[in-house]
């Protein structure tokens, strides 16, 4: 059978271009006026996207390197339960918050004149877990839970002498009035760290346990339970991620509640160094109750 017209090999129809050879086709591109007026405004267009481009890789870079630094430091804060002298481990967590608050000022910078929401979606994980990583400090310190106004206060950097000699007035960076940034940590973002924040304390439950700490379990119970009253008042009215994260918190506080119950019923009868085991298999129990993992 003959081939119908206009079409190649396996019946597909050609493209009106491939008619055209290759030569003709890069004389068309070379024969384009590069002072053209829509040329120009495409040229425009290019650079503007890859500017923002480069700056939103940035910004996800510093996000990944201000997760990290916050997670050794929520680490290390860990280690005061069963540590001799807390002051030094806080001491020390506070010399490592005033490097990821060094992060964060790149990031204040990065952002001067920008639109911060444009570029919230790179530095959301970071500045999540930054504040997972300071209320948790707060509340080893004081037994309470650090407000969004005091996190903020902590984000306003100011230059300090080697910047000020090193940087040109007129850099876009710096504020040339004041000499001073700063990045506001936006509500979700410190609901969502707070809600994380459940999840280290219901560790640290798991420490004092351990330690044979009776007393911290039931502090701990006590403030949770706080805390999820107060997403309770939110519930599904909020953001998503913050509605998905209330199940993980619900979870966070029957963990703590049930090994309380079990210190309360039966912590006469069990000796400090089982304590943990007990804990441990309640919190097995209740997995597999609630089809966890």
């Amino acid at each position: 059978m003959a081939k119908a017209d206009g079409k190649g090999a396996g019946g597909f129809r050609k493209r009106k271009h491939d008619n055209f050879p290759h030569g003709h086709r890069r004389e068309e591109k070379d024969n384009i006026n590069s002072s053209s007026t829509v040329y120009l405004a495409f040229k425009g267009f290019q650079l503007e996207l890859d500017t923002r481009h480069d700056k939103y890789e940035r910004l996800v870079k510093l996000s990944r390197d201000i997760t990290i630094e916050s997670k050794r430091t929520i680490f290390l804060l860990h280690r005061i339960t069963s540590a001799p002298n807390g002051e030094e481990i806080l001491m020390e967590s506070e010399a490592k918050l005033d490097i990821v608050r060094q992060k964060i000022k790149q990031v204040a910078q990065e952002l001067v004149g920008e639109d911060m929401h444009q570029f919230h979606r790179a530095i959301s994980p970071g500045l999540q877990e930054y504040v997972e990583a300071v209320s948790f400090q707060y509340f080893i310190k004081t037994r309470t839970l650090v407000s969004i106004e005091e996190i903020n206060k902590q984000l306003i950097f100011a230059a300090e002498d080697k910047e000020e000699e090193t940087k040109e007035p007129a850099s876009d960076c710096l504020n040339t009035q004041s000499h001073v940034w700063s990045l506001k940590v936006t509500p979700v973002d410190y609901l969502l760290g707070v809600a994380d924040l459940t999840g280290e304390l219901m560790r640290m439950c798991i420490n004092s346990v351990g330690n044979g700490d009776i007393d911290t379990p039931f502090e701990l119970s006590q403030f949770l339970r706080q805390i999820y009253d107060g997403f309770s008042y939110i519930g599904n009215t909020g953001p998503y991620e913050v509605s998905k994260k209330l199940y993980t918190l619900k979870q966070s506080l029957a963990k703590v509640e049930n090994a309380c119950y079990a210190l309360k019923v039966r912590g006469s009868e069990i000796p400090k160094h089982m304590l943990a085991d007990v804990f441990s298999t309640k919190t097995e129990i209740i997995e597999q109750e609630d089809g966890l993992p």
